[in-house]
């Protein structure tokens, strides 16, 4: 393994000095032109996630330095059909040398390096495109250099403001459009909430959905199991807390039909779950309220607590095994 990183550590020394040595590099002169950004590169099979529509994925990571105020990096998974001139097998070759492109709207990334086993690493040109500077200020954008490299690795197209645009979401920030990308709210996405009746949601919420996955298939599942009238925050509180439709389901089937978005997350911060209901069933505390669920499992009344009370005094009210707990009674 350190030999492996080793390999690729070389290949990336190597391509820092050929972008230290093209750090002076300019676009062709034209309307809106800018000048060429220089960086490093690094690729590899992204395993890690599904083949796109149209083949393979590669994990595509570039770094470029901005003077002196550091460097900025971007890695983002690249359909290998994208990245024109390049091959799987120059990927997986020993050693081959490479040079591919890849066209967005914003413009053209021109990448030299080489390939060993896999790994992949060199340098890389962006080259801005005028006309997409020009048609963004048309639209009522200013895209300083940053924020045009970053569209052009995201993907942020002119297609992608128009199709926002038709669906209600008009004159976003560029933070906004950025964001919308990087987590994969796209507006296919956008188009299936809002068919599920969340219309409209914020780009915050959406983000949001898209960070915590609350997915269409997710929202679909809720409603299905009753649960039609969730908010936005709802939905989102519901995956952060890990309230599943397995987890609604199992309260279901033990009489908890219509248990509220904020009683399913109480229920699951506190720990109670389908199995502690059932063993408090068992010792003959039937459809207890989610208030007396919670409680008991705040103050420790455990099924092995119930038991040694239940031993010794017989039956007694959850009220009572409660304040025992408090008062540390065992029995």
């Amino acid at each position: 393994m350190k030999a492996r990183y080793g390999l690729l550590l070389a290949v990336v020394a190597g391509a820092a000095a050929l972008v230290s040595a093209g750090a002076a590099v300019r676009s062709a002169p034209g309307a809106g032109a800018s000048e060429a950004i220089t960086g490093m590169w690094t690729a590899e099979p992204a395993t890690w996630k599904a083949a796109s529509p149209t083949g393979p994925l590669v994990q595509l990571a570039l770094t470029r330095r901005r003077g002196t105020h550091g460097s900025s990096q971007h890695s983002n998974p690249v359909a290998l059909a994208e990245l024109r001139g390049l091959t799987g097998d120059q990927m997986s070759a020993d050693a081959s040398s490479v040079s591919f492109t890849l066209e967005r709207d914003a413009g053209r990334f021109s990448f030299e390096g080489s390939f060993r086993r896999g790994e992949g690493a060199g340098h890389f040109t962006f080259a801005p495109r005028p006309e997409f500077v020009a048609a963004m200020r048309g639209l009522g954008y200013t895209v300083d250099d940053e924020k045009l490299y970053s569209m052009a690795i995201l993907d942020v197209s002119r297609e992608f403001v128009r199709q926002l645009d038709a669906l209600g979401y008009s004159r976003l920030e560029l933070d906004q459009l950025l964001s919308l990308r990087i987590h994969g709210a796209d507006p296919a996405f956008i188009r299936e909430v809002k068919e599920l009746g969340y219309d409209p949601l914020s780009v915050d919420d959406l983000v949001s959905f898209r960070i915590h996955g609350a997915t269409p298939d997710f929202i679909r599942a809720m409603q299905s199991l009753g649960q039609s009238r969730l908010s936005a925050e709802d939905l989102v509180s519901l995956r952060i807390h890990g309230a599943s439709p397995e987890f609604v389901r199992g309260l279901r089937e033990l009489g908890y039909d219509h248990v509220s978005a904020e009683d399913l997350v109480s229920l699951r911060i506190h720990g109670v779950g389908p199995e502690f209901i059932r063993e408090m069933k068992s010792l003959g505390y039937d459809r207890v309220p989610v208030e007396e669920l919670v409680s008991m499992r705040i103050h420790g009344v455990s099924p092995e607590f119930v038991r040694r009370v239940q031993a010794s005094r017989g039956a007694v009210s959850i009220e009572r095994l409660v304040d025992m707990r408090i008062h540390g009674q065992e029995r």
